[in-house]
């Protein structure tokens, strides 16, 4: 599946050379013109990166950084790239102690860009498909066979709850909308359908609370194991 890039920067003409180019090279692309309209996509769908310029008016990309990276924030472990026209050492280390996982100078090499992205996507869909078995409360699921135990008995999933609660638990404590947790299942099945979905593993979790199984307000459903 095509991973899907946000890049946020206030400048109109980088932003549509910047969709064109990660559109041509495979990549699926939204844009936002600032933090405020990037919020908005977060809300709605679940990206790969973030390519997030550090000069803009209002909130910096810096300071949007931080509210990703804070304590409470679900997308503390989303890729950032931050692009600046500043390249001092200083503007460097703050962009990187922000939480930033690579850093870019303009101008640039968009292919350059493109060997950044992939060096980081690898690392982190690595990391998700190799990565421990994710443990919340009584319940252990091991992430690589979409198996789910409680007490060492494992309980029954259908295919289409493994592959639901695979892809929030390969994404802890980080929203999907319906629409993109269906697009992500990988075979036609409706929005209403992931509610179902949802509402099911609910009931195998023994989660009537929804403790684990989180309804994300106008956005959609995320694994919050440490709830």
């Amino acid at each position: 599946m095509m991973s899907l890039v946000l890049v946020i920067d206030d400048d109109l003409r980088l932003r549509e050379l910047l969709g064109r180019f990660l559109g041509d090279c495979g990549y699926r692309v939204q844009t936002a013109a600032s933090a405020a309209q990037a919020r908005a996509h977060l809300a709605s769908q679940m990206f790969d990166i973030v390519i997030l310029d550090i000069m803009m008016p209002k909130e910096t990309g810096i300071e949007f950084l931080a509210s990703l990276r804070s304590t409470q924030s679900l997308y503390k472990q989303l890729p950032v790239i931050l692009l600046t026209a500043q390249d001092g050492l200083e503007e460097k280390i703050k962009g990187l102690m922000s939480g930033a996982d690579d850093y870019l100078t303009k101008p640039f090499e968009p292919k350059e860009l493109i060997a950044r992205i992939e060096a980081i996507l690898r690392r982190t869909k690595a990391k998700r498909v190799t990565g421990d078995n994710l443990h919340f409360g009584e319940y252990l699921f091991d992430v690589e066979k979409a198996a789910l135990y409680k007490g060492g008995a494992e309980i029954r999933l259908t295919s289409t709850e493994q592959m639901v609660l695979k892809i929030l638990a390969q994404h802890p404590n980080q929203p999907f909308s319906r629409t993109d947790l269906a697009h992500r299942v990988g075979f036609v099945i409706s929005d209403r359908s992931i509610d179902v979905q949802i509402n099911r593993l609910r009931h195998k979790l023994e989660d009537d609370t929804s403790k684990y199984l989180k309804t994300i307000r106008h956005v959609g459903y995320a694994l919050c194991p440490d709830s």
